[in-house]
């Protein structure tokens, strides 16, 4: 099984849920395989709509990973599913915030879920009307558990060059977590229901030809 660390891997995670988790991961998945990298996906969670987005860009099986429902040994076997077929790099979604679990002690949580597959962490963040108060939030994300690695953060929902410059010089000289980059406020969301995004199938688009 030493394939499952061997694989250059991700997990993309944020504050809360709704913070454009989904967005991102469907943009970074379309981009690396328009690079030619062969890219297997995985959803933490019973969760088929993300999971579906997911397979429509890399035209394979988006895999749920959960903690909940499957021991740590089926999850990791369910990975080694994913990424034996040549996998260049696997991404995984997380749910909700980094820490939500099924109680208090964050018990199946996608932080759980990066301990157990040794998984650097980008996180998102929803910047929508904050600048330096972002820089306070992930620096208490960051040392909450210490020994997970937050490799880097998304900025998302910034207004203007000003909002991002801000909070981009406030994370990096505060907390010393890489700012990777950031995604405009959209004037034309994705529609969505209370647990996410529609169905890509019912949104109409196809990433593959």
């Amino acid at each position: 099984m030493k394939i499952i660390y061997n694989i250059p891997r991700l997990l993309i995670s944020s504050h809360k849920g709704g913070a454009g988790k989904t967005i991102f991961t469907i943009g970074l998945t379309y981009y690396l395989k328009s690079l030619g990298l062969k890219i297997s996906t995985f959803k933490k969670g019973p969760d088929y709509i993300d999971a579906g987005w997911h397979s429509s860009i890399t035209g394979a099986p988006c895999r749920n990973l959960d903690l909940f429902m499957l021991s740590e040994e089926q999850n990791l076997f369910t990975f080694y599913l994913g990424i034996k077929d040549g996998a260049e790099l696997a991404i995984i979604e997380g749910n909700r915030g980094l820490y939500d679990g099924v109680d208090w002690r964050g018990s199946c949580s996608s932080a759980q879920l990066a301990r157990l597959l040794k998984t650097p962490i980008i996180f998102v963040l929803d910047c929508t009307k904050a600048t330096r108060s972002m820089a306070a939030l992930l620096k208490g994300f960051a040392d909450f558990e210490k020994d997970l690695n937050i490799a880097g953060v998304i900025l998302n929902n910034i207004a203007r060059p000003r909002h991002e410059d801000t909070i981009r010089a406030s994370i990096e000289n505060s907390v010393g977590i890489k700012v990777l980059g950031s995604i405009p406020k959209l004037k034309h969301l994705p529609n969505e229901r209370h647990l996410g995004l529609i169905t890509s199938h019912e949104f109409n688009f196809k990433f593959l030809p």
